[in-house]
């Protein structure tokens, strides 16, 4: 199978020349986590048998967000966070996209775009839950950030997953709604003021005309797990599995092919682009350091942990069992098979000695 490592490695020149000018801090520190991760450029943990006093130096994984190998553990306890925060209502699924003329915009200045992208999304949400005749009150949300389409463009757009219910604090009532939420017309068209507002107040302004009229998307999801589920799938595993790509400079063609699943027909298809460019879509994805791809607002944010649980209470509502989390495979000892004792973690790969029994294996952490 060809790994994202061997791409880098292989088209990482080319891309530096091409678009050196475009490779920040963040962008280069993500080409050379995923260029180490799992192998022996990575840092070493030294790992001990206790049977056998066999002793092993293993690779660390790189941990980036971008990285496809990483974070499959922590993407597993966000999920189990979220499933906890259910509340008794029928959730919905709102999607806010950024038009096609904003995108030059988000690319340069990520962190205000995004930013503004979120706020603007939940502020739409929220005003609508508290003037909704049915529901009247706070409202909650999961929102989780993606700025990337099937074909690896960038096409930063946010999705919410909100139960169709609010919290009115004044009258201490639970309110819920069902099979309708909000006009998606509506949406879009607040959703565009706040916006623009909040990229005028931060000093941005589109180099394009803008259209008239917003994407946004509003459709029921049940009781919220598949939707849950879906967003977990891309939350922390990059924008791409290394099953999907199919070829790398076959033939010293200098291009890399990958499958993806078309938004339209549902069918398979194969896109191929030179080396560096594949490169440059996959790192237009890089986050800025220290931005939240997820959030939670309203009565779903994490201080309210003790509100959800009282509705519980009072609704008679038994809370959902924690699902039982896999704990983290032990390293299985080479000689006699016994699981292995981690001694010492972040050594670094050129400083230390790797005689024969310490040779670093293909496992990483």
């Amino acid at each position: 199978m060809i790994t994202l490592a061997q791409i880098i490695e292989r088209f990482e020149p080319d891309y530096r020349a091409r678009y050196g000018h475009t490779l920040g801090p963040e962008r280069a520190q993500a080409l050379r986590a995923m260029l180490c991760c799992r192998s022996r450029m990575a840092p070493q943990l030294l790992a001990a048998c206790p049977e056998c006093a066999e002793q092993r130096l293993i690779p660390h994984s790189c941990g980036h967000r971008l990285c496809p190998h990483c974070q499959h553990h922590e993407g597993e306890q966000w999920l189990e966070r979220q499933r906890r925060l259910q509340v008794p209502a029928e959730y919905f699924l709102l999607t806010f996209t950024l038009p096609a003329e904003l995108r030059a915009l988000a690319a340069r200045h990520a962190k205000c775009v995004y930013g503004a992208l979120f706020s603007a999304a939940w502020s739409t949400v929220r005003t609508f839950c508290r003037t909704d005749r049915q529901l009247k009150g706070e409202a909650g949300a999961v929102a989780v950030l993606h700025t990337h389409s099937r074909r690896l463009d960038l096409h930063p757009h946010v999705h919410l997953v909100m139960p169709g219910a609010s919290l009115d604090a004044r009258s201490r009532r639970w309110r819920t709604k069902s099979g309708y939420l909000f006009s998606h017309k509506a949406l879009a068209k607040v959703f565009r003021a706040k916006l623009l507002a909040a990229l005028a107040q931060a000093g941005l302004h589109p180099a394009e005309p803008l259209p008239g009229k917003w994407v946004v998307d509003c459709k029921r999801v049940g009781n919220g797990e598949k939707a849950l589920v879906y967003l977990g799938r891309y939350l922390y595993r990059g924008v791409i599995r290394e099953a999907d790509l199919l070829a790398c400079d076959h033939d010293g063609s200098g291009q890399v092919s990958f499958r993806y699943r078309d938004s339209q027909s549902g069918e398979s298809k194969v896109r191929t682009l030179p080396g560096a460019d594949f490169l440059r879509l996959l790192l237009q994805h890089v986050l800025p350091k220290g931005f939240r791809r997820a959030r939670n607002y309203g009565f779903l944010h994490p201080n309210k942990k003790g509100l959800i649980a009282l509705l519980h209470l009072v609704l008679r509502i038994a809370p959902r069992p924690p699902t039982p989390h896999k704990p983290r495979p032990a390293f299985a000892c080479p000689c006699c098979g016994k699981p292995m004792r981690i001694l010492r973690r972040r050594l670094p790969p050129m400083a230390v000695s790797r005689p024969d029994s310490m040779q670093a294996t293909e496992t990483a952490v």
